[in-house]
């Protein structure tokens, strides 16, 4: 016998004689025919005895034991099964079939168990790098972006962002075919050797004969760094290829085997040999070839590639102005001097970086709407490059913040006129970006907002926390996460003013790009009210709340 608190009074048992059988509902709405129950609310139906459902997108109903007390009759409330476990198998089913109310469920659940969200990124992962023939894409690199936002994002906004990230994995797995993974060479391999061959089959766009040496690397025991070479080399080996995004994606897969962990690195490189070998080339664009043959100087320039330097170089700013305004050939010039003037790889990497975010933070609205993604992806390449130096530094690698630098360099009429960089005006409050966002367009006074808070001695913790959540309540747009996710890393790689900078251009950015219909985050807060046992109808019979 369950004790009295867990049970409820269910009927008394001259009524049950009387009637013969009774549906009791406790603050619920419904209709029983042939055994099955049908929910009024998208009609999901369920077999009233065990309580499977015959529709995916709702979960099993529980089942409560009954039990007849003299002559009254209870019904047991006790839980019964693990919600945390449960919800892991619902996951699944969420990421399968694509139900984005399925994967939000889970999502809170898990996030309860889990603040860090590992648990649901390794699903997550799990899921998406061996349903995608095609590998890796936007989804992972959506949920890895989310993860890296997680620590800057309240505790309780968090589990938004997984269902963010894990609904976007889904949703592109949905409907492609699956990814059936190679085993590695049999017998003993050579890393090095291996890392040649690599190359050498993505330079032919072999993608399995890729595939088969990247698998065989990671079980020949190759180090972290050696796959990192591997992996940054050949999507340096041409110029700025799938307009920056391969080698994006080549790095936050890095970043997820950096929080989900180094057993899962077969499987997740493994999805990048499709990306790499199949990658657009700009030695194939018109713009990288006329007017101005950039592969030409860019090729030239890598012959004469110095050593980087020890750091401590300090020609920062001048280089950024150099790479801002400067022709082509000048500016690669200007890198070469850097080098040899003792700027280390990662202080060339991330004067870079900043050029290109002076871009989005001096882009001026006049521009054709569909050039924000013009700046960002060269933003977004141009951190990547850096990150990727800061973990494994190569002269192969080096070359792709000469690639950043020209793709800056092809960007410049984008800041036809710049729009001027906001100074701090008075005090504001944070939180009024968020009705400013509310609104079209309000580009200019949501970089004037963040100017004015952090001018001001705005907490800027305070300030990334408001874009996290400014950024989960609006439909996802894969750009407008990936720029913000980026700026917020700049921002703590940087210091002083310049560590205003990457906010401002994450602020402009976003602005550009909402308000969206909100819908995804509609299908979230139903999801957490259900978990809250809320109702999620109006119903215009009972008194309004108090």
């Amino acid at each position: 016998m369950a004790t009295r608190e867990l049970t409820t009074p269910a009927a008394s048992l001259d009524e049950l004689r009387e009637k013969g059988r009774l549906v009791v509902s406790l603050d619920g709405r419904g209709t029983v025919s042939d055994g099955i129950l049908t929910c009024h609310w998208h009609h999901a139906r369920f077999d009233l005895c065990t309580g499977g459902t015959f529709d995916q997108f709702a979960d099993e109903l529980r089942r409560f034991p009954v039990e007849i007390e003299a002559d009254d009759v209870y019904v047991d409330l006790t839980p019964r099964r693990d919600p945390v476990e449960h919800q892991r198998g619902r996951l699944q089913v969420g990421l399968e079939r694509n139900i984005p109310l399925v994967v939000a469920k889970a999502a809170i659940v898990l996030a309860e168990a889990d603040p860090t969200g590992v648990d649901a990124l390794r699903a997550g992962l799990d899921f998406g790098v061996r349903r995608r023939a095609e590998g890796w894409n936007r989804g992972l690199t959506t949920l890895t972006c989310f993860m890296n936002l997680a620590p800057h994002i309240a505790r309780e906004e968090r589990s938004a962002a997984l269902h963010h990230g894990l609904s976007d994995v889904a949703l592109e797995a949905a409907g492609d075919e699956p990814r059936f993974p190679l085993e590695p060479l049999p017998g003993d391999a050579d890393p090095e050797r291996l890392a040649r061959w690599f190359r050498s089959f993505v330079e032919v766009r072999d993608a399995e004969g890729a595939e088969r040496a990247l698998v065989s690397a990671v079980r020949a025991g190759a180090s972290p760094q050696q796959l990192a070479d591997m992996l940054f080399a050949a999507a340096t080996d041409h110029r700025y290829i799938e307009g920056g995004h391969t080698l994006d994606f080549v790095n936050k897969a890095l970043e997820a085997l950096d929080i989900a962990g180094r057993e899962r690195a077969e499987a997740v490189l493994a999805s990048m040999a499709a990306p790499l070998a199949f990658a657009e080339r700009m030695e194939e664009s018109n713009a990288w070839r006329h007017p101005v043959d950039l592969v030409a100087l860019l090729e030239d320039a890598f012959e004469r590639l110095p050593d980087p330097g020890p750091g401590g170089w300090e020609g920062r700013a001048e280089l950024v102005e150099m790479i801002l305004t400067a022709e082509a050939a000048e500016i690669l010039e200007a890198l070469l001097s850097a080098l040899r003037d003792g700027a280390s790889a990662v202080e060339l990497a991330s004067a870079v970086t900043f050029a290109a975010a002076m871009r989005i933070a001096r882009f001026p609205t006049t521009n054709e709407f569909g050039d924000w993604d013009t700046a960002m992806h060269t933003f977004t390449f141009a951190n990547a490059v850096e990150q990727g130096l800061r973990r494994s530094p190569s002269r192969e690698l080096l070359r792709g913040v000469l690639d950043a630098a020209m793709s800056v360099h092809l960007d410049r009429f984008l800041n036809v006129p710049a729009t001027r960089l906001p100074s701090a005006d008075g005090q504001v409050e944070v939180d009024d970006l968020f009705p400013l966002l509310d609104e079209q367009q309000r580009v200019d006074e949501a970089a004037q907002l963040v100017a004015s808070y952090l001018g001001a001695g705005g907490d800027p913790d305070r300030l990334i926390a408001v874009l996290g959540a400014c950024l989960l309540r609006e439909d996802r747009n894969f750009h407008t996460i990936q720029c913000v996710e980026a700026a917020v890393r700049q921002h703590e790689l940087l210091d002083g003013e310049e560590a205003r900078l990457p906010l401002i251009a994450a602020a402009r950015y976003l602005a550009a790009h909402a308000p969206t219909v909100r819908s995804q985050r509609q299908t979230y807060d139903i999801a957490r009210r259900l978990h809250r046992g809320e109702r999620i109808y109006e119903d215009d019979t009972l008194p309004p709340a108090a």
